[in-house]
């Protein structure tokens, strides 16, 4: 029978055994990524800012429109009731033709205590 050998390390010994994780870089750092993050924050807030100025020269111009409107717009208002009293006026005569003594557009309360009929300022248009 033989005698039993040995198993022996090579000459020079076994290479290193690797046991760490020698995993490769992946992605940007984390400073770059919060720089990243910082300036496009950054330039969120400066459109935000840009918008709200905006926004702001806009409801200015909105208004300054309508308190140059308004003496158009009361005037138009006056025009129009004028127009639809006269035409109220016009249908009380055509009904009350018939009744002896009734007078149209004249108020039917006597006296202005409680109630004043409204005014109107007849203005000629120019041609």
């Amino acid at each position: 029978m033989a005698s039993p050998t040995q198993d022996m390390p090579p000459q020079g010994g076994f290479p290193e055994v690797r046991y760490r994780r020698y995993l490769p870089k992946r992605g940007p750092s984390g400073l770059v990524i919060l720089s990243g993050i910082a300036a496009i924050s950054a330039y969120g807030f400066y459109k935000v800012a840009e918008g709200n100025l905006e926004r702001r020269e806009l409801k200015r111009e909105n208004l300054w429109t309508r308190i140059h409107l308004i003496p158009l717009l009361t005037a138009e208002a006056d025009r129009d009731a004028y127009r639809r009293s006269e035409a109220a006026k016009a249908r009380e005569a055509e009904i009350m033709k018939n009744v002896e003594g009734w007078k149209a557009g004249e108020s039917v309360y006597n006296n202005t205590k409680y109630y004043t009929p409204p005014n109107f300022v007849i203005v000629p248009e120019e041609n």
